[in-house]
């Protein structure tokens, strides 16, 4: 019997949400997601010191100023867990733009650019990674810039439908819509309701989503993430792509349960309206969204203080 693991692999590809290595080696995913928050997790594990060694070994040559080496030091790091990762998998790879750059679309390109240069100074070519930038207009703008320059983009972040169909519509190659902390925001807000994947909000915006790229034909690939329980994932089979923690990959390849197809592109919606999208009615559909509006501030704080703490430990650290 197939494990349900092995049917969810039938209808959507898999994605590893870890920056261990060791993990991703284990679990053979087709592709990879990393962040701040998981890159500070493993960076200093001792195993993986010898990347953070050559990584400032290289910021070192490349000189410049103390903050200017302590910023090469943190994007070699993250181009050398990169690397790494590409060693075990077939697909790709998402490293992440700085958190603070979040609202300059000029510095996130001009990242962006940065990290793909290190990506090829390390043999990798750019068709193996995906930059990974927040939902905002500014980041949205970003990856329209670096899409026609053939740096593909993961807008990460994103909460709600508008920052969804923005993101398509600059041409991001993919979207990672957050299944978990949709429902964290909902049962702080309702703790009253007793949620289940029928009526996960984090599920249902993204089926809202894929059946909206479908149904209007965007090739923007749809990738869940962000799961708490493997219910949710479930409830997801179909979806392009989901990213998903080793804990979960491991409770679903241990498991039996038979599982449905739920989302297809031959099962849509008989009618959609289309929603007609400038900067004006972003900027006030996402003000209006208070859930999408707090998470997606929320999250750029968060992975702003694991970046900080990160520079902070390297700047402090002997190696």
């Amino acid at each position: 019997m197939m494990s349900t693991l092995e049917q969810l692999a039938q209808y959507t590809t898999l994605v590893a949400d870890t920056g261990d290595i060791q993990q991703i080696e284990r679990l053979k995913p087709v592709d990879a997601t990393t962040n701040p928050s998981l890159l500070l997790k493993s960076a200093f594990d001792p195993k993986y010191r010898t990347i953070i060694k050559e990584a400032r070994e290289h910021a070192n040559r490349l000189g410049g100023s103390e903050a200017a080496i302590l910023a090469n030091w943190c994007d070699l790091i993250a181009v050398g867990f990169g690397k790494k990762i590409l060693e075990q998998i077939p697909g790709r790879v998402s490293t992440e733009v700085d958190a603070r750059l979040s609202f300059n679309t000029q510095a996130t390109v001009a990242k962006a650019r940065r990290l793909i240069h290190f990506y090829q100074d390390a043999g990798i070519s750019r068709d193996r990674v995906l930059i990974k930038i927040a939902s905002t207009w500014e980041g949205i703008q970003a990856a329209r810039i670096l899409e026609q320059e053939e740096i593909q983009c993961n807008l990460t972040l994103l909460f709600s439908l508008e920052q969804a169909i923005a993101a398509a519509e600059a041409g991001a190659f993919l979207i990672s819509p957050f299944v978990g902390r949709i429902l964290d925001w909902h049962k702080a807000h309702h703790p009253e309701v007793s949620y289940t994947p029928e009526n996960d909000p984090g599920v249902l915006s993204v089926k809202s989503i894929y059946h909206y790229f479908k149904y209007f034909g965007y090739n923007t690939i749809v990738m869940g993430a962000s799961f708490r329980n493997s219910a949710e994932v479930q409830a997801l089979a179909g979806c392009d792509r989901l990213t998903i923690s080793p804990a979960l990959l491991d409770e679903l390849a241990q498991s039996n349960q038979p599982i449905k197809r739920a989302l297809s592109p031959s099962n849509l919606p008989s009618e959609l309206d289309k929603i007609a999208l400038d900067e004006s009615a972003f900027r006030w559909a996402l003000n209006e969204n208070t859930m999408a509006n707090e998470k997606l501030a929320d999250g750029i704080r968060r992975f702003t203080a694991d970046q900080r703490t990160l520079e902070k430990t390297l700047s402090t650290t002997n190696i």
